[in-house]
């Protein structure tokens, strides 16, 4: 492998001088430049990223954690993400967790050690002491979608605000007994959108229909199960709230295998619209939060931290953007 010693001695200059060219750091005589590119070309010479990173001191490369891409919101949160900071000069390494703590605690530690300089991550709540000893040690970071450690900045959606609306919404579609798929209420998203729920219902004088089950929560399988079971425990069932689109999804399969009709009998809403209910046969009214500038956002933000001087770091901030109904068939 061509070093810049290699280099320099092809092009009969100083290693110094091939240095200043190649990182145009300084003046280099447009001529000697040229002989210098032309060595290097001819060398196959590539810089040493790494060695380049450490002298500088930033690595422009971010981390993101995320707990899975595959029929999520998180898809469309890392577009924006991508996107913003490609615009401020920086890339980005993503783990996908599957909200496995032993995952997650392995992909934190690797990005700590590794290449970036900031990392964003939609975490699981088991790693929090990691998460701000990795922001102790020095290395930005910012929360997106969940908001587990007050003292480190954070990107979410209104949860509350989402499920209380969306109950008013089936409500006001004629609804009276209203279930809601949940998840884990270890997760500031679902605890806020119960919490949402349960005024709602309070305020309306009707009855809390909850569910959970052992399935693994972000998936068809759960809202399926989850769905047969408030068939099952809610006799005249007419509205139910999926945490995300995919268990709404499951929900749907259990009401089309047992022959009830989506909307007339049974209405569904997702609390986190993915492009994706909007495509099914029966296209499904979510609660959207706005991915792509929610991405966006957080990578200005850790960007922001990362390069602001030493004594003037921005204090931790928390940006809550608001849901939008967007109503489609499954109402």
């Amino acid at each position: 492998m061509a070093t810049l010693k290699d280099v320099a001695r092809l092009a009969c200059v100083d290693v110094s001088t091939v240095s200043r060219a190649l990182n145009n750091t300084s003046y280099v005589h447009p001529d000697t430049k040229e002989r210098i590119y032309a060595a290097a070309k001819e060398l196959g010479y590539h810089p040493n990223i790494m060695a380049q990173a450490l002298r500088q001191g930033k690595r422009h490369t971010i981390g993101v954690v995320v707990p899975r891409l595959h029929l999520a919101i998180f898809s469309e949160i890392l577009q924006g993400i991508e996107l913003g900071a490609r615009k401020l000069g920086y890339a980005t390494l993503i783990c996908n967790t599957e909200d496995d703590p032993t995952v997650e605690r392995d992909c934190l530690n690797r990005l700590r050690n590794g290449f970036v300089d900031g990392i964003i991550i939609a975490g699981t709540g088991r790693n929090g002491r990691l998460v701000r000893d990795i922001r102790a040690s020095g290395i930005a970071v910012v929360q997106i979608v969940r908001q587990q450690e007050g003292g480190i900045s954070s990107i979410v959606a209104d949860y509350e605000a989402c499920g209380y609306e969306a109950v008013y919404y089936l409500y006001q579609k004629g609804c009276r007994e209203i279930g809601l798929i949940g998840g884990s209420l270890h997760l500031a998203p679902y605890r806020g959108r119960l919490e949402g729920y349960r005024k709602a219902v309070k305020t309306l004088g009707l009855r809390e229909n909850f569910q959970q089950s052992n399935y693994l929560m972000n998936s068809f399988e759960y809202g399926y199960e989850c769905m047969n079971q408030l068939l099952d425990n809610t006799p005249g069932l007419d509205g139910v709230l999926a945490a995300v689109d995919i268990q709404g999804l499951g929900a749907i399969r259990a009401l089309t295998e047992r022959g009830i009709r989506i909307p007339e009998q049974v209405k569904v809403i997702s609390l986190t619209g993915h492009a994706v209910g909007g495509m099914l046969e029966t296209s499904m009214t979510s609660m959207e939060m706005p991915a792509h500038e929610m991405g966006e956002k957080a990578a200005e933000m850790v960007i922001g931290e990362i390069e602001a001087p030493a004594d003037k770091k921005p204090s931790p901030q928390c940006v809550t953007f608001a849901t939008v109904l967007v109503e489609r068939e499954s109402t």
